[in-house]
């Protein structure tokens, strides 16, 4: 084995281990191993919430939300090598609650924005992006996920209290409607 590889392998194990040192020492209430986890996963939390909710400040509100709630119950992690799987899952849980709640607020038909949204604003400027956006949410986090983050099926179900194969039927028809929107775009 290489001096590099050994090295390498080093490297990841003793990041491992220092983050499962932090865990252990957030769950016995110090804040300053928590703000270190914080610095760990910062960019990453922020960015599945921008990719979800596509405003910088609903995202930053969601990430504080979610920092929140996973320093008043890092006592209630069961297993520490499961601490990012658990913050994500609060952070997905926060963003599913946004989500409720601007609907039940909102003064725009739900159904009627998804209709005009489709048929112009994809016919303007079609990408990827906009086709996830106008994904349900059942559909859209499993496909941010599954194809941003690289999480398996089971990660995902996990994540999103779901069966396996709900998960593999709902990214069987997310990737069915976003080619329809895909093509839908190309012919038009």
């Amino acid at each position: 084995m290489g001096i590099i590889k050994k090295l390498n392998i080093f490297t990841s194990n003793s990041q491992a281990d220092s983050e499962e040192i932090l865990i252990k020492k957030s769950k016995n209430g110090c804040n300053e191993s928590f703000e270190k986890l914080l610095i760990i996963y910062e960019s990453y939390l922020y960015k599945m919430a921008y990719l979800h909710v596509k405003n910088e400040q609903d995202a930053l509100d969601i990430y504080q939300e979610t920092i929140l709630k996973a320093y008043m119950n890092i006592s209630n992690l069961r297993k520490n090598n499961l601490f990012k799987t658990w913050i994500i899952k609060i952070l997905i849980n926060n963003i599913y609650s946004k989500n409720k709640h601007d609907s039940k607020y909102s003064n725009v038909d739900f159904e009627n924005y998804i209709i005009d949204y489709t048929y112009s604003d994809i016919e303007k400027n079609i990408d990827l992006y906009a086709a996830i956006d106008v994904l349900d949410e059942k559909y859209k986090t499993p496909i941010i996920l599954h194809y941003f983050y690289d999480y398996t099926i089971s990660q995902i179900s996990d994540i999103t209290n779901s069966n396996e194969n709900t998960i593999k039927t709902n990214l069987k028809r997310a990737k069915k409607k976003m080619y329809d929107i895909l093509k839908e775009g190309e012919n038009e």
